[in-house]
């Protein structure tokens, strides 16, 4: 090359112009509803206004309803949003299929959407089943908001503290292997516990129960072969292996507790 030919070395931000965001994995077709799926909506639509009464504001169906991917065997899951400050539950049937309403103060809920892990990626496909004074939607799109900041960054600290949770429940069913049920048992513990530390540890808004082995694969596919490995696993000795190979993984990045001895 010829000394006196200079070479266009591209800045960083040039660089960083050229990064394309990693992209949303594709939505799956929606499921039909299964016959009578709507009309147990109504049902407990009408019941949340009769108990209610002239305190009602709103109602939000969420879960695998609001997401049209019911099944036979899905509950119908509605946030009542009420004046005042309440927060209780109820669980009632209409045909076969389970109804789960949670009751919340309106201002509660907007106030929750401020630090929760949860109600922005849960209400933001939520659908309207009924609205006062624009209320209900406002909180929508406040969700909405919420969800596109991202969650909060886990602090060392609680990152710590995740690792320490997850390697303690392996810990105890590696203990207990000559009681196999008990093992097995505690392993579903610690995989339900890695779960929830691999979307804080990745700032990743929790998905649905349903989508999370897609949605990991999506990410870190060699995190997601090992969990399945896991899941798969049918020897207690064998899960074991592969749930610890799936905590060293998850947690590479992570420093064990501070030694004191």
């Amino acid at each position: 090359m010829d000394a006196n030919t200079t070479t266009d070395v591209p800045t960083r931000e040039e660089l960083n112009a050229e990064l394309l965001d990693v992209p949303e994995p594709p939505e799956q077709p929606e499921i039909p509803s299964p016959p009578g799926f709507e009309e147990s909506v109504d049902v407990a639509l009408r019941h949340v206004k009769g108990r209610r009464g002239g305190d009602l504001v709103g109602v939000i169906l969420v879960g695998s309803g609001a997401r049209r991917a019911v099944t036979p065997h899905s509950d119908i899951d509605l946030i009542a949003l009420v004046k005042g400050q309440t927060n209780s539950h109820e669980i009632l049937r209409a045909g076969t299929r389970l109804i789960d309403i949670r009751y919340h103060g309106h201002k509660s809920v907007e106030d929750e959407l401020l630090y929760s892990f949860r109600l922005p990626s849960l209400m933001r496909k939520g659908r309207i089943l009924f609205d006062h004074d624009g209320i209900t939607a406002r909180l929508i799109e406040k969700a909405h908001q919420r969800f596109r900041q991202g969650p909060p960054p886990a602090t060392i600290n609680e990152q710590i503290r995740l690792k320490a949770e997850c390697y303690h429940w392996l810990g105890k069913a590696e203990d207990l292997v000559g009681k196999p049920g008990t093992a097995q048992y505690l392993l579903t513990l610690f995989y339900e516990e890695c779960i929830s530390a691999f979307f804080r540890l990745r700032g990743f808004w929790m998905t649905a129960p349903v989508d999370i082995h897609r949605f990991m694969h999506s990410r870190e596919p060699a995190l997601a072969d090992v969990a399945g490995q896991f899941l798969s696993a049918t020897d207690l000795a064998e899960r074991l292996n592969f749930g610890r190979q799936f905590a060293d993984l998850l947690f590479r990045d992570v420093p064990n507790p501070a030694r004191i001895d």
